[in-house]
């Protein structure tokens, strides 16, 4: 059978949604081939999530239509969707934590016995091979709850394996994936084209986008703007549909001049996570942290932060050594955290962003008993301006922001105590490459400022390019410090696989 004889696995066609003064969708049409991934970028605010939602019947669209095949349906709810072998594996994880794996990955399915009892043995049969075919590391009996967030994840993705799925749309999967993790994970989507199920594919990491797709459609503003043949483009091409415009993804090689050393750590450990660290950072420079997961790049900015407590070690501000019990320790010291989560550990989504940008400083800013509206509101118009927050006013909730503003929202909170040094952990996680190139451009004018600055990312491309000095981190050690000149792309991956032992700080 060719190409043009095969019927799409799902198709969407026409597409339109409005809500109140906003057009989200304007007549978008998009086909998935059986055993195709078909990837689906966009700028955050570009329509794909709410794509997905109307296809996964949480919302119904004003005009267009939707088919399976050659049949045309209508998805009245999510539960709707997945009888007619659309699935879901959601960048927001939806499960109950406090029952079993078993007991989530067949959630609403349980095989019953006869007068309706749950039949136990089959459930836990069937969890344990599809926790055997993704070869996790814990069985069906394991409470949700008290799985990593990495296994929490390979859950949402074993729900899918219990249906007969016709599409399957995969929503950020890997946002919380260790490397390894993510081999198993393109191992399932493999398997699944095998079995001739569509894949859409939901990114922000083009490296994945271009390992793993045949095609990558692309919306903007609400609107389709064309799908290229993967092997037939590149990233460039891909970010000009998404974003009407080209963006310099060089390396940084711009001289900087730095300031006097605003932080010394010196040989500083905490138990088992790392152990003899020592480095320097100077005010205007950015020093990136790179390794791979379980390295200690997180626990190093934790313990720096005050939320451990380290067992070995000094850390000196501007020459004089301080102790740092607490983050309000940290924070009367002149250093400040951007964590790597921004929904759960940044940023408090039910409230506005006013008061998100002042909730670190609320003792500082009362007029007697009460919060001074007027100061809050400068503070927050001075950080909007700063990092260019496009929001409509300081009253948006910030659970309804895009993750790029949602990430400069968490700076500027931490930007306006005036720190020394800021850490900035995962910068741009599920952030779109247009906001990515705006995060990256702000690290360095900050350090431009006279910031010191310490960036934690999981990405190559990212760390070597805001960063003046790269720390490469191995199994709780930083094995070498790299300048500018010396950093290659080879002598980097050695040094994070423990392959190197010059442990040499430059």
């Amino acid at each position: 059978m060719t190409d043009q004889d095969r019927k799409p696995a799902l198709r969407l066609e026409g597409i339109v949604k409005t809500f109140p003064g906003v057009r989200a969708l304007d007549g978008v049409s998009l086909s998935v081939m059986p055993g195709e991934v078909h990837a689906l970028m966009g700028e955050n605010g570009a329509g794909k999530s709410t794509l997905m939602k109307v296809l996964g019947g949480l919302h119904q669209p004003n005009e267009g239509r939707i088919f399976i095949g050659d049949e045309p349906v209508v998805m009245g709810s999510p539960m709707d969707a997945k009888a007619k072998g659309v699935v879901f594996i959601h960048q927001e994880l939806s499960l109950a934590e406090e029952l079993s794996v078993a007991e989530n990955i067949y959630l609403g399915q349980l095989p019953r016995k006869s007068f309706g009892r749950v039949d136990w043995t089959r459930l836990h049969a069937d969890s344990d091979a599809i926790l055997k075919r993704l070869n996790c590391g814990f069985g069906s009996g394991a409470i949700v709850g008290e799985l990593s967030i990495a296994n929490m994840q390979m859950v949402e993705i074993a729900r899918a394996l219990t249906v007969d799925a016709k599409a399957v749309i995969f929503d950020e999967p890997t946002a919380s994936l260790t490397d390894a993790e993510k081999v198993v994970l393109f191992e399932v989507i493999a398997d699944l084209r095998k079995q001739g199920v569509g894949i859409v594919y939901i990114s922000h990491r083009m490296e994945e986008i271009f390992r793993i797709s045949d095609r990558i459609s692309v919306l903007r503003d609400g609107a389709y703007r064309g799908t290229l043949k993967t092997a037939e483009t590149d990233e460039d091409e891909v970010t000009r549909l998404m974003i009407g415009r080209s963006l310099d993804l060089s390396r940084n090689a711009e001289h900087v001049e730095l300031g006097d050393v605003a932080l010394e750590v010196r040989g500083l450990s905490c138990g088992k996570l790392f152990h003899d660290v020592s480095f320097d950072l100077r005010a205007g420079e950015v020093l990136g942290f790179y390794g791979l997961v379980g390295a200690g790049r997180t626990e190093i900015a934790e313990t720096l932060f005050g939320l451990r407590t380290p067992t070995a070690g000094k850390i000196l501000l501007k020459g004089r050594e301080v102790t740092i019990h607490s983050p309000m320790d940290a924070i009367a010291h002149g250093l400040s955290l951007v964590p790597e989560d921004r929904k759960s550990q940044g940023l408090i989504l039910g409230m506005n962003c006013r008061d998100n940008i002042t909730l670190p400083q609320v003792d500082d800013l009362t007029a007697g008993p009460f919060v001074s509206d007027g100061a809050e509101i400068a503070i927050f118009d001075q950080y909007r301006d700063r990092l260019d927050i496009k929001t409509p006013s300081w009253r948006q909730l910030v659970g309804n922001l895009s993750g790029g503003n949602q990430q400069k929202i968490v700076i500027g909170k931490w930007l306006s105590m005036r720190p020394e040094v800021l850490i900035v952990d995962e910068p741009t996680r599920g952030i779109d490459v247009g906001s990515k190139s705006e995060i990256h451009n702000l690290i360095r004018e900050l350090a431009k400022s006279g910031y010191a600055v310490i960036v934690i990312s999981s990405e190559m491309p990212e760390v070597l390019r805001v960063s003046d000095r790269v720390a490469a981190m191995y199994s709780g050690k930083l094995m070498r410090i790299f300048t500018a000149d010396e950093v290659t792309e080879d002598n980097l991956v050695q040094a994070i696989s423990g392959l190197s032992e010059n442990s040499r700080v430059a």
